[in-house]
């Protein structure tokens, strides 16, 4: 058959279809674009917004009406909390967000049998790991390795604890077994992947920590770069510093999540942490780690957000001097306890994010001003503009330097300048 495949939401989604995809082409059938006719459409999808169930429905309809006679299936966060409104839009298959293997089996079988099937457990109820191969289609630049699924913390904005699950982390011996296996196949860096990737080990048999799976995982890869996805504060512990610092091969670029520089918004989020063990964490980063990177999140306009809070937000947000913010006004999820908090105007939440992104962006231009002179090793992944190739600097900074034919080539670059958001550099020979 011909399929195609649409992902909505975060890096567990784009991993978990590249899984899929690569089960697919296994079995023999044949891969197209989504805009492409097909014999079958899988949607992906994220409900980690209102915004984002939106665009779920959007995507499955926009499949159905591009071959009526298409099989169309959808999986994912949204069609695991709300499969009753995805089954009514009247598609062929609805999966959620595990038994990926027998949700394609089921895809199959709905080819040969029109009539509506429904694979949607309870998540809260999964135990076991969904063991998924890792890796990517297209490229042996960049792979992502799931390592962890599910999340315990439940955040009063957010539903998905209860789309995926509690924690359940991927053996050890698995990881390094796949670790392996990229680096055989070509890859030249990994990322370590999964909804809380901080939780990883909770869940099995001792007293297993992330920077235990690290150092293994690390050993495994010989000379990939190795990568580390969304991490909480509380990981970062002088024990993880010391470990981690000793492995040549990890990269020092760290996204710590954030949300709030305030503990009174920080306390209406159930975050479990403080402003004082984050400023604890990033401090321990910097000791350990010579030119580290460290990145966030941050929520404006969340309920109950008031001008005074938002204001030591701005003030904790310089005082942390990220390399990196990703800022977003609060979008209402219906189900959580956040929902039904005292709502901030909208033009509040977006005036309040574009002071925030103002301050994001002085951040940003400050941090890579910082590495112009500096030597990195460079991942070139794809051809940019004005015959330069770019690709990605330990710290994930995106750098721009003349070249041909770089692809998955890694080369030490020195920094000469700043483009935007661009470092532009000098291949040293």
């Amino acid at each position: 058959m011909r399929i195609a495949l649409y992902t909505l939401g975060c890096k567990v989604n784009q991993y978990e279809t590249q899984a899929m995809e690569q089960e697919l082409t296994t079995q023999g059938h044949e891969l197209v674009a989504f805009e492409e006719p097909a014999d079958a459409y899988i949607i992906n999808t994220c409900s980690v917004t209102a915004v984002s169930d939106k665009k779920s429905r959007q995507m499955i309809r926009r499949a159905k009406k591009m071959n009526p006679h298409a099989i169309v299936a959808a999986c994912g966060c949204y069609a695991q909390t709300h499969t009753d409104e995805v089954a009514a839009l009247g598609i062929d298959l609805v999966g959620g967000t595990g038994q990926r293997m027998e949700f394609l089996r089921q895809l199959l079988a709905a080819a040969e049998e029109k009539r509506q099937r429904v694979l949607v457990d309870d998540a809260l109820h999964r135990h076991e790991f969904e063991v998924l191969p890792a890796g990517g289609q297209m490229s042996r630049t960049r792979a992502m390795l799931k390592v962890e699924d599910g999340c315990r913390n439940f955040c009063s904005y957010c539903i998905i604890p209860f789309a995926r699950g509690p924690v359940r982390s991927l053996p050890v011996a698995e990881a390094v077994r796949q670790t392996e296996q990229l680096a055989a196949e070509g890859y030249r860096e990994v990322v370590l992947t999964g909804i809380e990737i901080s939780s990883w080990g909770q869940d099995l048999s001792g007293e297993q920590s992330l920077v235990d799976l690290l150092e293994a995982v690390s050993e495994a890869a010989g000379d990939m770069r190795l990568r580390l996805g969304s991490l909480e504060p509380r990981t970062i512990t002088e024990d993880f510093c010391r470990r981690a610092s000793r492995l040549k091969n990890l990269c020092p670029h760290f996204h710590l999540s954030l949300q709030s520089g305030c503990d009174e918004t920080l306390r209406r989020m159930n975050r479990r942490y403080d402003t004082a063990r984050y400023l604890e964490s990033v401090a321990l980063l910097r000791a350990y780690f010579s030119g580290v990177a460290v990145t966030t999140d941050l929520i404006t306009g969340f309920p109950g957000e008031t001008e005074e809070e938002f204001e030591k937000t701005l003030a904790f947000l310089r005082r942390c001097a990220f390399a990196q913010i990703h800022v977003f006004p609060y979008s209402i999820r219906p189900g959580t306890r956040a929902a039904a908090m005292e709502q901030v105007p909208k033009s509040v939440k977006e005036a309040r994010a574009a002071r925030a992104g103002q301050v994001a962006a002085e951040l940003h231009e400050k941090y890579l001003r910082s590495c112009v002179g500096q030597i990195f090793p460079v991942l070139f992944e794809q051809a940019g503009e004005d015959g330069c190739f770019v690709g990605h600097a330990p710290n994930y900074m995106e750098v721009a330097a003349a070249g041909e034919n770089l692809h998955n080539c890694l080369r030490s670059v020195r920094i000469t300048g700043v483009d935007g958001s661009v470092l532009k550099g000098e291949i040293l020979l």
